[in-house]
């Protein structure tokens, strides 16, 4: 249904305190692949030699997806692009006024003027062209389709929407992009940020109203709040879209832990997809139902996404946990008995602020 062009190894790696190694960054790459990926981006090249050789070490690994580097609308940044030997590039430009007021003295001719120079050598050089339109969301609508005009006429092949400081609401995404694909000049990709806690929202409300692609990167990282989530989207597309997509489970695991260490980000334990308790069932009412249908309470299952289902012993905890438990040890416990020990229970985790463990449980209904 649409492609998700994974951008940890460049937007990513710009959250601050981040700093991939080139062996990481091989990792990461072909974990990305092995996970679900369509596309890379995969670095600036514009940084200099180092960053041109990890570029070069990821296109070895010759991964059957495209590879694409980040640059400005520049002679010498796309000239650094190809002396990777890389076929797809993003061209960055200002979109909104007050970028363009800071980057070109509000001249907006220069932008285009530059923009133009370097698509034409870049697909003279047989490069996929995707326009970046920074801060296209603060952007002028009249603007953005000189700009895909431009595109379009060039043979470039795709219009990055950027909402950068991310300040669109889900609805405002949906009409904006809806209004850019009506123009039908170029595909459309969404890049979205998080500082409202909307960045996964925004790209599917996007891709809802046509566009094509999203950015995404693993754990959402990225500068300031971070990006799109790479496993809620993927995630979304597979359950909200019935987009047919093999999720490896073990591999999609592997790849958050990888980006975790090597990014130094914690992952909250209730972090959406691939929070360690997301599948943990303590309320009575939600844990009675799972025992029955593992669809009463949960959207997909913890074996998609290499997860655990648990139903933990704490304050909210009803009969049925503490016999199903209970029975695991072998004990067929008598549930007046049960009903008796959960005043007990709720008392002794709220004092200490930790659920019950098997023991304590065998113990406290031995007792009682």
């Amino acid at each position: 249904m649409a492609l998700i062009n994974d951008t940890t190894l460049r937007d990513g790696e710009q959250a601050p305190f981040v700093a991939f190694n080139t062996s990481e960054k091989i990792a990461i790459a072909q974990l990305l692949y092995e996970a679900g990926a369509d596309e890379l981006e995969v670095g600036i090249p514009a940084m200099g030699v180092k960053e041109i050789n990890d570029i070069k070490e990821i296109l070895a690994l010759n991964l059957p997806i495209p590879i694409m580097t980040w640059n400005r609308a520049t002679m010498s940044d796309l000239e650094a692009s190809l002396s990777c030997g890389v076929s797809s590039v993003d061209l960055s430009i200002p979109v909104s006024d007050l970028l363009i007021d800071i980057k070109y003295g509000g001249n907006k001719s220069k932008v285009l003027h530059e923009l133009e120079e370097v698509i034409r050598v870049a697909k003279k050089e047989g490069l996929f062209v995707c326009i970046g339109g920074e801060d296209a969301s603060r952007g002028d609508s009249g603007f953005i389709k000189e700009i895909l005009t431009l595109g379009a006429e060039l043979g470039a092949n795709r219009f990055r929407y950027c909402d950068t400081v991310g300040i669109l609401t889900p609805m405002q995404s949906y009409n904006n992009i809806k209004k850019i694909v009506e123009h039908n000049l170029l595909p459309i990709e969404m890049h979205t940020h998080n500082d409202f806690g909307m960045a996964t929202a925004n790209a599917i409300s996007g891709i809802e109203a046509g566009a094509i692609s999203a950015n995404t990167t693993v754990i959402g990282l990225g500068e300031r709040a971070g990006n799109a989530s790479f496993e809620q989207v993927l995630m979304s597309l597979v359950h909200q879209f019935g987009d047919f997509r093999k999720i490896d489970a073990p591999k999609l695991k592997e790849l958050v832990s990888v980006v975790s260490l090597a990014a130094n980000k914690p992952i909250d334990m209730h972090f959406p997809i691939i929070g360690e308790h997301i599948f943990s069932h303590e309320s009575g009412i939600h844990a009675n139902g799972m025992m029955k249908n593992s669809d009463a309470y949960e959207p997909f299952s913890p074996e998609e996404v290499g997860g655990c289902r648990e139903f933990p012993i704490g304050k909210h905890s009803g009969t049925s946990t503490l016999w199903y438990h209970l029975k695991s040890m072998g004990i067929i416990a008598d549930r007046a008995i049960l009903s008796t020990m959960l005043p007990k229970i709720r008392e002794i985790v709220t004092n200490r602020k930790k659920v019950l463990g098997m023991d304590e449980l065998r113990e406290l209904y031995l007792c009682s």
